[in-house]
């Protein structure tokens, strides 16, 4: 949930975010938000911190909290600034960075994503990075994030930039097997790290989440290390199929033509993904999150990334809720992202999507999972996991009206059903002795 453009928070407006929206969002099991709390309205001016924009994104944070959706705070950012036609890093910090705008490729106006490929922003990001003044800006930011909601219960904890470009080190970042896992220990880790440091003068708890570059939609390996002591660290990743981003972003139906297809390439890069996110929050000792995907109307681009999250037991959040009027997104100006035809009327939402984004799954889990499965076109779902002591009970989320209008079958062995038959929310209890508890769900 960001909204790009200035006041940088959904307004209490129906295309923004109301009550019926956290309802909305509720009863279509949707648990968790990534928050966009821009630094640019944080901190919009050096060594300052903007309290009425933080209680003016409480609003909103209330209103999920008391629906019990989680929320991760995101300081999001595409294009450094206005400067490179982006948004989220404060005028201050892009002017600091800022090298000449004119070359002999002219001024960087091609609008996201291709101002990335432009010289001046990759060497924009490299003075970024290496600057102590921004770097310590940035953590005061933080720190004031953290100070503010550092004891809301459903907070995910901190996700610390969206999409950290790797300057001038891109191209090699573009190569699948190698990549450049040195640009995240050598500039990103030092930078985030600082921040970390300042968020755990405030918040000894709540997860800090690291985030590579954005051509990792490759597969490419990451470079990011464990912190000795640290035992709350995140690592969040994005996955768009290349392919289909590229198609969505120049808006060419050509490459519908293509002897390798767009879903051909989520089938090809999706796994690595996947794999290479497990591996980078392994080496880190951390958890890892799918904190972005889709800005599509592609149903199977949908399906696969959803399945092979289901296969590795990997939690998503999808982009985005609605447009918002994003200008540094594939699909701008097409709408396609959003899960409603018209932001303002949530009777518009889009089925087909729904179908594939509204799952049944566990919500809560009173042991170790080891596998699950859910197949929209069939609502059949299969749950496995190693039954432990719990402080309550597995909960399932199961989602009547999308997929069991006449109700569902439920098998179980290893737990009980706490709840009455067809229950939209299952709550299972473990049976003494259990090794194991597989749980299976069918549509009448």
């Amino acid at each position: 949930m960001v909204w790009k453009e200035a006041p940088f928070y959904p307004p209490a407006t129906a295309e923004g975010f109301l009550a019926q929206d956290a309802d909305w969002l509720a009863r279509h099991g949707f648990n968790n938000a990534r928050i966009g709390t821009l630094w640019v309205g944080v901190a919009p001016e050096r060594g300052t911190v903007d309290q009425d924009y933080l209680a003016q994104w409480d609003r909103t944070i209330q209103l999920l909290a008391s629906r019990r959706i989680w929320m991760l705070f995101d300081f999001h950012q595409d294009l450094l600034g206005p400067a490179y036609q982006g948004e989220g890093v404060p005028d201050w910090a892009v002017e600091e960075a800022k090298g000449p705008l004119t070359t002999l490729l002219g001024a960087p106006s091609f609008g996201f994503p291709f101002n990335y490929f432009m010289p001046q922003l990759s060497e924009a990001f490299d003075r970024f990075w290496a600057s102590e003044d921004i770097r310590d800006g940035f953590a005061e930011a933080w720190a004031a994030v953290a100070r503010r909601w550092k004891n809301q219960p459903y907070s995910m904890g901190y996700d610390l930039m969206n999409e950290p470009w790797a300057g001038l080190d891109y191209p090699t970042c573009l190569i699948p097997l190698t990549g450049c896992p040195w640009h995240d220990s050598g500039s990103l880790q030092p930078f985030f790290d600082h921040a970390r440091r300042a968020i755990r003068a405030e918040d000894p708890h709540n997860i800090v989440w690291f985030q590579s570059q954005p051509l990792t939609s490759t597969g490419a390996p990451t470079g990011f290390t464990a912190i000795p002591g640290e035992e709350q660290l995140g690592f969040s990743f994005h996955y768009y199929c290349p392919l289909n981003t590229l198609g969505n972003a120049l808006q060419l139906g050509i490459l519908d033509a293509l002897p390798v297809g767009l879903d051909d390439t989520c089938q090809a890069f999706g796994p690595r993904v996947f794999d290479q996110a497990r591996a980078q929050a392994d080496r880190m000792d951390a958890v890892e999150l799918l904190t972005e995907f889709g800005a599509t109307e592609d149903m199977q681009v949908l399906l696969d990334v959803t399945s092979d999250a289901d296969e590795r037991l990997v939690g998503w959040q999808y982009w985005q809720y609605k447009n918002w009027r994003d200008p540094t997104t594939e699909s701008q100006g097409s709408g396609d992202q959003s899960l409603f035809t018209d932001d303002a009327d949530l009777s518009t939402a889009k089925t087909a999507k729904l179908k594939v984004l509204v799952r049944t799954y566990p919500q809560a889990t009173a042991g170790i999972p080891q596998s699950l499965s859910f197949d929209p076109d069939t609502a059949a779902f299969e749950y496995r996991y190693t039954p432990r002591a719990a402080r309550g009970p597995t909960e399932i989320y199961v989602p009547l009206a999308m997929h069991y209008p006449s109700g569902y079958t439920l098998e179980v062995t290893g737990a009980r059903s706490l709840s009455p038959a067809n229950a939209g929310l299952l709550r299972l209890e473990n049976l003494a002795g259990a090794a194991e508890v597989v749980v299976r769900i069918a549509k009448r």
